[in-house]
């Protein structure tokens, strides 16, 4: 036939996509999501103003895609189940599914971020997902029946929201926070890339009529990729990954002081490791100093110093944090706070952390109570207390947030409940 040139060779609409991959919509549809590819828009849309165009390399691309083969098979297998369900052998539909194939995003991952940059760069739409959805129901959607499994929720909240507000919280990498209307902002920075999510507030959420099923093929993605960072940062600090928590915070739903004690324990059990090899070190530190002697001799006469410079140049900017950091570790120093039950706690517990702050709540798991003398501020939102005391100051939760937005102390007066 006669050879197409322009924007009909160049683009085709999602319609004839999906004729090409011969599959359903909703496959099409999540493929394109997990993969990266977006509708175009051509300069001369050749079939009609209400078509979504793509770019024809792009289908070729998403056509030899290994896991177009694996959603293809999984389609088929639930055509087995409904089979079996409707012919009501229960057997037979019990015994499918639990031999349900798979599949893992792990290569896509790897595919869609080369680098570690690039993942840190793309993470502020996934943060903000993840946090979403762990502050959702885990309910049937009356719309369209779709349904919020309870394990989703569960993993973003227990596992990769507080993992990743405890790393945060651990180094000290949290600059700049802001609460609105729709929750609250925060910004940090990680591997001098800039990152900004936001949290929804700790209140009773309702459910908008939206598909849910476009936001759980997003929300699959983003699992795995903030898996992978977790992961990645982890790693970097020698901390083990996953952590293991004590079962009873965990039970009193304190996940991320738990991941505090986690994070803590790790550095103990270094420490208790470093005391047990420095014997080995200190035999291996004379033959090291012999040896650099001798290289010492082998360098320039107008150098004499060079390689010793150079190896403690080396060791300074491993140890060293940026001015930055340091100034966030020592803003909230040797200061002690207690929570009150009416102030949002699991967005102070990871504010206060982030500054170097020691923290406490209300309830079954506090590291200390209230009536702990060594307490400098008690952060209150309700005019009338039970019992004041006298050695600490009163404030209200703007004033943590707007003393680390300054970086300074701000006077505690003005944030006085009443």
């Amino acid at each position: 036939g006669k050879k197409k040139e322009g924007s009909v060779a160049k683009y085709v609409t999602r319609t004839q996509a999906v004729r090409h991959l011969q599959v359903p919509l909703s496959v099409f549809r999540k493929l394109c999501i997990l993969k990266g590819v977006f509708p175009r828009e051509p300069r001369k849309k050749v079939k009609g103003n209400h078509h979504s165009y793509y770019h024809t390399k792009d289908i070729l691309f998403l056509k030899h895609e290994p896991l177009l083969e694996k959603l293809r098979d999984a389609r088929a297998y639930e055509k087995k189940i409904k089979k079996a369900v409707s012919k009501k052998n229960r057997d037979l539909a019990e015994r499918l599914l639990t031999r349900k194939p798979t599949y893992t995003l792990d290569m896509l991952i790897r595919e869609r971020y080369p680098k570690f940059v690039d993942a840190l760069r793309d993470l502020d739409d996934c943060l903000s997902m993840v946090h979403l959805f762990a502050a959702l129901p885990a309910v049937d959607n009356a719309i369209d029946g779709d349904k919020i499994p309870v394990t989703r929720v569960h993993n973003c909240r227990r596992w990769l929201s507080h993992e990743w507000q405890a790393y945060i919280s651990h180094t000290h990498k949290l600059r700049k926070t802001f609460i609105s209307v729709k929750g609250i902002y925060y910004q940090v920075e990680v591997e001098g890339q800039r990152i900004t999510w936001l949290t929804p507030h700790s209140l009773q959420q309702v459910l908008p009529e939206v598909d849910y099923r476009v936001l759980l093929t997003f929300l699959e993605f983003y699992e795995t990729l903030l898996g992978f960072v977790n992961f990645k940062l982890y790693q970097s600090i020698n901390v083990k990954y996953p952590p293991i928590l004590d079962p009873r915070l965990e039970a009193l739903a304190a996940d991320l002081y738990a991941l505090s004690r986690h994070f803590d324990a790790s550095s103990s059990r270094k420490k208790t490791l470093q005391s047990k090899t420095d014997e080995q070190m200190e035999t291996a530190l004379d033959e090291s100093e012999l040896r650099l002697a001798q290289l010492q001799q082998q360098l320039p006469t107008n150098e004499p110093g060079a390689l010793m410079q150079i190896v403690e140049g080396v060791a300074a900017t491993d140890d060293e944090d940026d001015v930055e950091t340091k100034e966030c570790r020592h803003l909230f120093k040797n200061m002690k706070f207690f929570l009150s039950r009416e102030v949002p706690r699991e967005s102070l517990l990871f504010v206060i952390a982030a500054f170097g702050g020691t923290v406490s709540w209300e309830g079954e798991g506090a590291p200390f109570d209230e009536s702990d003398d060594s307490i400098s501020h008690q952060v209150v939102d309700r005019p009338s207390q039970g019992r004041r005391y006298l050695s600490r100051d009163y404030i209200q939760p703007q004033w943590i947030y707007d003393s680390v937005n300054a970086r300074i102390l701000l006077p505690s007066e003005k944030y006085a409940v009443g």
